[in-house]
């Protein structure tokens, strides 16, 4: 039985419609936000609300001095020993460290290890990060962490429905991150069948958000610049990269040569080469739901980042919105059933 009769909708199946505009320059359009008159959001005044996500090859230190550059966040990865921990904070400085989000999991070790961090760190922000957040275990983790850290900006997920969202804040989350199955190395979809679009589970999570006093991350699905740019004009937060920041000089991993290109690995968090690398292999009563790929090395993050903003600037020219914040209220989407010219796409 379906739950509704309406198709849902994915970054491709819209577009943004272009409007009379009084902004006449990409240079005047301000991407910062102001999160600091949210509750423990302090630090975040002048943020680009763009995230690296938490995967191993792009939730690094390198990519982070990168993303605070640009007033932009990095969710670190939670496989790093405390001894590189030390190093890192040895050789950083405040203005890094305030653009930083911790990561744990629900198990007890992950959470006393993320409590050493707090204190270690003093970073106050947290995502607690599992594949499926629609479950009992998950809830009363959440429920538990704020109590116990009732000082923590918490983030949580993953969701995307309304009542995902709804439960999670009701748990105690400060924000909530969107998205079952859309990122270009998981494929959740293909070996379950669950999931759900990623633009149409941002517009049913927005509602949820506005009723709890929440944010949302949108977490995945983004190929191109105008992908984040309808992420956040379908009300989302902040968005989350993983793919689109992949293969950089930042990104972990060596370079590999073939047949004169040069690649990195990129992989899903739940692949079997992640669960081998960390989990020591997949156990048999689950499978693997993320691949392996190798993605062309594109040197230093910082020329991909500008070319991320310098997209985010232009679409808010293009529907007279001065200024990110605004784009939620200014952005009317109509349904597509084509959006590209391919004739060449393979070039």
């Amino acid at each position: 039985m379906f739950q509704t009769s309406e198709p849902q909708l994915d970054f491709q199946d819209v577009l943004i419609v272009p409007k009379y505009s009084y902004v006449d320059s990409r240079a005047k359009v301000d991407l910062k936000q102001n999160f600091e008159k949210r509750k423990l959001l302090k630090g975040w005044r002048e943020i680009v609300p763009i995230i690296a996500s938490n995967m191993d090859a792009t939730g690094t230190f390198q990519t982070a001095r990168v993303m605070a550059m640009y007033q932009a966040l990095t969710a670190i990865h939670k496989y790093y020993s405390m001894e590189e921990w030390e190093s890192f904070l040895d050789t950083s400085e405040n203005e890094v460290l305030n653009h930083l989000i911790l990561t744990t999991g629900t198990s007890a070790n992950e959470q006393r290890r993320v409590q050493k961090l707090i204190e270690k760190t003093g970073i106050r922000k947290v995502c607690i990060d599992v594949a499926n957040g629609y479950t009992h275990h998950f809830f009363t983790t959440v429920e538990e962490f704020k109590n116990d850290h009732y000082d923590v900006a918490l983030i949580a997920g993953n969701v995307c429905t309304y009542d995902g969202a709804k439960k999670i804040f009701s748990a105690g989350a400060d924000i909530v991150k969107v998205g079952v199955g859309p990122g270009s190395v998981c494929t959740t979809r293909r070996v379950t069948g669950v999931g759900y679009p990623q633009f149409s589970a941002i517009c049913n999570c927005v509602k949820a958000a506005e009723e709890s006093d929440g944010l949302i991350i949108s977490d995945g699905g983004c190929r191109y610049p105008g992908d984040i740019a309808k992420a956040f004009g379908a009300g989302a937060n902040f968005v989350m990269l993983g793919g689109m920041l992949a293969g950089h000089q930042e990104s972990s991993g060596e370079i590999v040569s073939i047949n004169d290109k040069e690649y990195k690995q990129f992989y899903g968090m739940a692949s079997f080469d992640a669960l081998s690398k960390y989990s020591g292999g997949c156990e048999k009563y689950r499978t693997a739901e993320g691949k392996s790929v190798l993605v062309p090395y594109r040197g230093s993050l910082e020329s991909t980042i500008e070319t991320i903003l310098a997209g985010l600037r232009s679409t808010c020219t293009y529907v007279n919105c001065p200024s990110l914040y605004k784009l939620p209220s200014q952005a009317k989407f109509i349904r597509v059933n084509h959006q590209l010219n391919e004739c060449f796409l393979e070039n």
